[in-house]
């Protein structure tokens, strides 16, 4: 009689086949060469065809190569505001597992309070504060100030959890410093979880991208980008739908692909 597990093993697989071919799609997109910004007022709203395999938009702009352009924006931004993310959170929060006690017990405080601010509240706070308008550096700001946190609370409670371990006794034995155990032998073990945390925060990272960019917050036209493409298309929804289905279905796809990649990666290393 076949297991669970035996059942499922197909599945998986299937789910890994079909990620793969999803990365590569997506890949492909990231690095076509197209023409995102030229405008032909003459051939707006054109349906496909083989000029224009997705149609255009309203100023007569290839929405494939929206798309495309868009890719390499909404999700290299991501990636760069999810490694500072994770890079802030994972090193304030092994500094206050060591720290002691009461400062562990306050930062928990304090994540517990950044964690209730929404990004795009703290995006607008950080454009009423700025000069200039805004822009990838007010995207970046407003992502990151509270984007470490979930970050910092992993890495909080996996240190706490470590520090019991007897190769952290041995170490104190054979006389390490704190930094030395902390980044030398702790984190390393850390790897794993953070990396599939990381993963799975992906999405939230890419929505409130999305989100700050749709309010204006974010990248301006005529730049090309998921969250800014759904506030230009908006306008249109009734004529021509696919200005703002198309940026969603790429928003949406791409934040449950990156999820579904996380999940496997967590069952993976858990099975080792």
């Amino acid at each position: 009689m076949s297991t669970l597990a035996d059942r499922a093993t197909p599945t998986w697989r299937s789910a890994r086949v079909a990620v793969a071919a999803a990365v590569v799609v997506l890949v492909v997109l990231a690095v076509l060469p197209l023409d995102a910004i030229t405008t032909d007022l003459s051939g707006r709203f054109a349906g496909p065809s083989l000029a224009h395999p997705l149609g255009t938009d309203q100023l007569g702009r290839d929405v494939l190569a929206r798309l495309a352009a868009g890719t390499r924006l909404s999700v290299g931004f991501t990636l760069v505001a999810l490694a500072i993310c994770t890079g802030l959170g994972t090193l304030l929060g092994v500094l206050a597992a060591w720290a002691g006690r009461a400062a562990g017990q306050a930062f928990q405080r304090l994540i517990d309070v950044l964690v209730s601010v929404p990004a795009i509240v703290v995006g607008l706070v950080v454009v009423a504060a700025s000069e200039g308008p805004p822009g990838l550096d007010t995207l970046l700001l407003a992502v990151v100030l509270t984007g470490w946190t979930p970050f910092a609370r992993l890495t909080y409670q996996l240190t706490v959890r470590e520090r019991a371990r007897e190769y952290v006794e041995g170490a104190v034995a054979v006389g390490a410093g704190p930094l030395r155990i902390a980044f030398r032998h702790v984190l390393p073990n850390l790897l794993r979880p953070l990396t599939a945390h990381a993963c799975l925060r992906f999405s939230n990272v890419l929505l409130s991208l999305a989100g700050l960019s749709f309010l204006g917050l974010g990248v301006q036209p005529p730049t090309p980008e998921w969250g800014a493409m759904l506030d230009e298309g908006r306008q249109y929804m009734f004529a021509a739908p696919q200005l703002v289905l198309l940026p969603a279905a790429a928003i949406v796809g791409t934040a449950l692909l990156v999820t579904v990649l996380g999940r496997l990666v967590e069952r993976r290393w858990n099975s080792a």
